[in-house]
């Protein structure tokens, strides 16, 4: 497998791992069209920060929980005239490469591919087995993002390349109108198992069917294939009814389906030529085949894209294209299921959670959707959006729902790998849970006492933790606890138990990384 090499991968590479732990701050909760402090719970998140920080700050409570991830990263085009930076040159990622990298003073592939590898390298411990990896590009980064993610996901995770037209009007200024005309982006499809089916779409049954006998109307259609090279199957040239295809063609289905269909009346040989019939009562749909060239009634334009934004939070917003809600809807109608927790990354204008929205009222489906976005206009254009599509705009409809706006918050350790108890007792919780089964925290009533986080592959986990005073792990804590296990782990800030005694009875203790200086 061809091995992409560029300055700054070496420092890169294992980035995604000192990434710090920040949690997140709910600012505001959204519901029906009505703004509060309190959280809605609706499972239905918008992230304000860097995305590297805060994809980090997802894996507590959904590694390997989301079914389909999208992202609409920088095409590196050059473009900086409008509000989303094509070029990778925004000061938040200039500082963060002069901080990891040790200079911004790269080639542009360079710098953009510094920037996506370690987001693709957490979006991947994000995605669920079953999941689906969807990502727009354009030509300028196409071939190194198809390495990039062959990396990550393996050459085999690459499932497929889908083509569309994202323009319709030319570039006629200049010597551009005699140059070729760019008008084709396309989305990459990665998964973590090729055995993946999708939700192929139906359709209207616009056959004809010319035919008829005395079980109804039928059209024809062939049920022998080739036979020739990699497509050889002697075994499938067998006879029915005094009938064998000929040495270059075969039939298309065993023995047993074949002397089925003759048997019921599915076989007309014209000619000499087997043809199945398909009756018109055996179809009210079609399936449409999953082409990996997306029509564009389908897939809409940028340029059908910025018309509704347009509409919806008016002119001024300063994004030059903008994804149009056909390609999302048609995308999350093949990849998603009606239950699937949908990740953006890359949030933009917030088209993505459009199409969740309207997808929900289709089908009855209750997705979710993440959306991350860096800049300031995830409060002005992606979050206020998003309250409009709920509360509706101009003519159009609400689509009711709720979501909760977060901020990127404090890290969970400061200096010298110090726990910050400031982030609260729910957080640390949850990510010393985390750390140790890399499976989100769900709090449920018990019987234990209160320090006990959960019990996970026969193991017992206690965080013995109180905020204002120092804890220790001895015998009267041991008396406290009720779950039965193998094994048991221990958090405190002190062990009393001597090193025979654990030993015998499966115990680790392990120490909470705190200051207890100032007790």
């Amino acid at each position: 497998m061809p091995t992409l090499h560029w300055i700054g991968k070496d420092k890169v590479i294992n980035h995604h791992m000192d990434v710090p732990f920040k949690v997140l701050e709910h600012a505001y909760g959204f519901e029906n069209g009505k703004q509060s402090d309190q959280e809605t719970h609706s499972g239905n998140k918008i992230i304000h920060g860097d995305n590297l920080e805060a994809l980090k700050a997802l894996l507590p409570e959904y590694e390997g929980r989301i079914k389909c991830i999208y992202i609409d990263p920088p095409y590196n085009t050059g473009n900086e005239s409008w509000v989303y930076n094509d070029n990778v040159n925004d000061p938040k990622i200039k500082k963060w490469l002069r901080q990891i990298v040790g200079s911004d003073d790269l080639a542009k592939h360079d710098k953009w591919l510094c920037m996506m590898y370690p987001r693709l390298r957490l979006l991947e411990k994000l995605l669920s087995k079953d999941g689906v990896l969807l990502i727009s590009i354009g030509d300028d980064e196409l071939q190194n993002l198809i390495l990039l993610c062959n990396e990550i996901f393996g050459e085999k995770g690459h499932d497929a390349t889908f083509v569309w037209k994202s323009r319709t009007k030319p570039t006629n200024a200049g010597r551009a109108k005699y140059r070729p005309q760019k008008v084709t982006e396309y989305v990459l499809l990665y998964t973590k198992s090729k055995e993946l089916l999708f939700n192929t779409l139906t359709g209207e049954d616009n056959y004809s069917y010319p035919n008829e006998d005395k079980d109804g109307k039928f059209r024809t259609t062939t049920i022998l294939t080739s036979n020739l090279g990699s497509y050889r199957r002697d075994t499938m040239r067998f006879e029915i009814a005094d009938y064998t295809p000929p040495p270059e063609q075969r039939w298309k289905a065993g023995k047993e389906i074949i002397q089925g269909l003759y048997d019921n009346n599915r076989l007309q040989f014209k000619e000499n030529v087997p043809m199945q019939k398909v009756y018109d009562f055996d179809n009210d749909e079609i399936n449409n085949p999953l082409y990996t060239i997306i029509k564009q009634e389908l897939s809409g334009t940028a340029e059908s894209g910025k018309s509704l934004l347009n509409k919806i939070i008016g002119k001024g917003h300063g994004f030059d294209t903008v994804k149009p809600i056909e390609l999302l809807t048609y995308l999350l109608k093949v990849f998603t299921y009606n239950d699937s927790i949908i990740l953006d990354s890359f949030a933009g204008s917030g088209t993505t959670c459009h199409a969740v929205f309207n997808l929900n009222i289709a089908d009855s489906g209750n997705r979710k959707f993440i959306l991350i976005e860096m800049e300031d206009y995830a409060e002005t254009i992606t979050s206020e959006r998003v309250k409009r599509v709920i509360k509706g705009y101009g003519e159009t409809e609400g689509t009711k729902g709720s979501f909760d706006f977060y901020e990127l918050g404090q890290p969970m350790f400061i200096e010298d790998g110090i726990l910050n108890e400031s982030v609260g007792i729910e957080k640390i919780r949850a990510y010393v849970w985390y750390t140790e089964t890399q499976k989100a925290l769900i709090e449920r009533k018990h019987k234990d006492n209160k320090h006990f986080l959960g019990k996970y592959n026969d193991t017992a986990y206690y965080f013995n933790y109180e905020q204002n005073e120092i804890t220790t792990l001895d015998h009267a804590f041991l008396s406290t606890m009720k779950t039965k296990a193998e094994q048991y782990v221990i958090y405190a800030d002190n062990c009393l138990l001597t090193k025979n005694f654990m030993t015998k009875h499966h115990i680790i203790f392990k120490k909470i990384p705190r200051d207890i200086t100032r007790f």
